[in-house]
C-alpha cells in the first residue's frame, strides 16, 4: 500500500476488533530460537515487521508456518548452523529496530553473532550503546565491523546490572542472553512496560525462571533448558489508542474489542481530562465523544506507565482539534515531530518551539490535503487528521503504516470512515 485516500469530517459509528500488540509479538518470536522445538504463538498480528523476523528466523534454520492467527516456530533446523554461517538478510536486519533483540537470543544459542546495525523509523538516533554496556556485564565482547556488530562470548555470567535508562529494547536483551547465563542476573532499573511481562510470560512458560517482570527489578536464574510453548499475544495498545484518537478527533462514539485497557492506564486520564467518555464493559472498552474536546494542557512523554512515545503522535491531530492551547514534550526520543509540516498543511495551529517540544493552538476544523508519512505513528496520525478533516485527505508513504497496523484502512471503514488504499 503506497497512499490512503480519505474523505473526512463524519463521526465515527461501528466497533473492531484490536490487532495483537507489534511490541510484544517480535522479541517473543526472538525468544523462539532459545526454546527446543516448536512454539505457537496465537494472536500473532500480520504485519511487516513480523514478515521480516519471519525471514530472519528461516534465514537462521527455524520451519516457520502460519495458520490464521497462529504462528509456529520449530528451531530444529538451528542444530545444522554454526554462529558465523547464519546468513540473515541485510535488508530485514536493516528494515526493523527490532532485530537488535536478536542480538540477546543469538548470543544466548550459538555464543556468537554478525549483525547488521537495525533500522526502522527515523525518530531520533536510538542508539544502542546501553545494549552493549548492559550485555558486556555478562561476560560478552564487541567489534565494530564495517557492516555492523560483531559479538561473542566464551560463556555469559550472571551479574548484578543497572541500566541508566529503562530502555525496553536493553532490558529485552537482557533478559534473552541471560536465561542462557551462568548463575543468577538481576536487572535494576529494567523497563515496566507490558511487552516485558510478554516476554518473561513467554520464556517462563518454556521453562526459565524468571521474577519481577513488569517491575524495575528483575531476577533471571539462567542455565534452564527451554522446550516450545503456547503463548497468546495480548491486543496492541498503541493500536488501540489509535483508533481511540481518530474517535476523539472525528466524534461519535466507537467499541475496541480486545483492547487491553488495563495497559492504558495513562490516556486514560487524557482521554476523560479531555471531556470524552472512556467505559470498560465485558465487550471491550466503549469511548463517545459528542462535543468538542477541551485541552488537557500539557503531554510529556515518559517509561511506562506513563504516557507513551508512541502516543504522542496520535494525540497531536486532537489536541489540534481541541478547544485552548496545548503543549506536548518528548522526553523519550529527540525527533520525534515530523508531522508538525503536513499538520499545518492541513490547517491546524500547531509550531514546534525545540526538538522536544510543540505548542498547540486549537482550531474548529482541519482541511484535508495531500501529506506523506515519514515514520509509523506520525502516519497514523495523519490518517487520523483525514478521519476528521473536511474533504479529501491522501497519505503517500504508507509502507511505514503497514510496519504496525494489520491493514487500518479496513479497521477505520469498520467504524464509518470513508478510507481506502492503493
Amino acid at each position: 500500500m503506497d497512499s490512503v485516500y480519505i474523505r473526512g469530517g463524519i463521526a465515527l459509528q461501528g466497533q473492531v476488533g484490536i490487532q495483537g500488540s507489534k511490541n510484544a509479538v517480535l522479541p517473543v518470536l526472538a525468544a523462539t530460537l532459545l526454546a527446543d522445538g516448536t512454539s505457537v504463538i496465537e494472536n500473532c498480528p500480520r504485519l511487516a515487521d513480523v514478515y521480516h523476523m519471519q525471514t530472519l528466523l528461516k534465514s537462521l534454520g527455524c520451519s516457520v508456518t502460519r495458520e490464521k492467527d497462529r504462528l509456529k516456530v520449530n528451531t530444529e533446523g538451528m542444530n545444522k548452523l554454526t554462529a558465523l554461517s547464519a546468513d540473515m538478510p541485510k535488508e530485514a536486519v536493516e528494515s526493523m529496530r527490532s532485530s537488535i533483540v536478536l542480538l540477546g537470543a543469538l548470543l544466548n544459542r550459538m555464543g556468537e553473532v554478525e549483525l547488521a546495525y537495525p533500522g526502522g523509523c527515523v525518530i531520533g538516533k536510538r542508539p544502542i550503546d546501553i545494549h552493549i554496556e548492559a550485555l558486556k556485564q555478562l561476560q560478552v565482547h564487541f567489534e565494530e565491523r564495517s557492516y555492523g556488530l560483531h559479538a561473542y562470548t566464551k560463556g555469559m555470567k550472571g551479574a548484578e546490572i543497572r541500566l541508566a535508562f529503562p530502555s525496553v529494547g536493553a532490558t529485552e536483551n537482557l533478559l534473552l542472553a541471560a536465561v542462557g547465563a551462568d548463575g543468577a542476573t538481576v536487572i535494576r532499573g529494567a523497563a515496566k512496560e507490558p511487552e516485558i511481562e510478554s516476554l518473561c510470560g513467554f520464556l517462563s512458560a518454556c521453562g526459565a525462571d524468571i521474577t519481577g517482570g513488569g517491575s524495575s527489578t528483575i531476577l533471571i536464574q539462567g542455565k534452564r533448558k527451554l522446550s516450545g510453548a503456547e503463548f497468546a499475544i495480548p491486543g496492541d495498545r498503541i493500536v488501540a489508542g489509535t483508533y481511540l484518537c481518530a474517535c476523539l478527533a472525528a466524534g461519535g462514539e466507537v467499541l475496541l474489542t480486545k483492547a487491553p485497557a488495563a495497559q492504558m492506564g495513562a490516556v486514560k486520564k487524557v482521554t476523560k481530562a479531555m471531556g470524552a467518555l472512556w467505559q470498560e464493559t465485558d465487550k471491550g472498552l466503549y469511548i463517545q465523544r459528542g462535543a468538542r474536546l477541551k485541552t488537557p494542557g500539557k503531554l510529556v512523554t515518559a517509561p511506562y506507565p506513563g504516557f507513551p512515545t508512541d502516543m504522542q503522535s496520535l494525540f497531536l491531530p486532537v489536541l489540534a482539534l481541541a478547544e485552548g492551547s496545548s503543549q506536548v514534550e518528548e522526553r523519550i526520543f529527540e525527533d520525534r515531530f515530523h508531522i508538525v509540516p503536513d499538520l499545518k498543511l492541513m490547517g491546524a495551529k500547531i509550531e514546534q518551539t525545540d526538538k522536544r517540544k510543540v505548542r498547540i493552538e486549537g482550531t474548529e476544523q482541519l482541511s484535508g490535503a495531500r501529506v506523506e508519512a515519514k515514520e509509523l505513528r506520525g502516519g497514523a496520525a495523519l490518517v487520523i487528521a483525514g478521519a476528521a478533516a473536511k474533504g479529501e485527505t491522501v497519505v503517500d508513504g504508507c509502507g511505514y503504516i503497514e510496519r504496525g497496523y494489520e491493514n487500518i484502512c479496513r479497521d477505520l471503514r469498520e467504524l464509518g470512515v470513508r478510507i481506502y488504499g492503493v
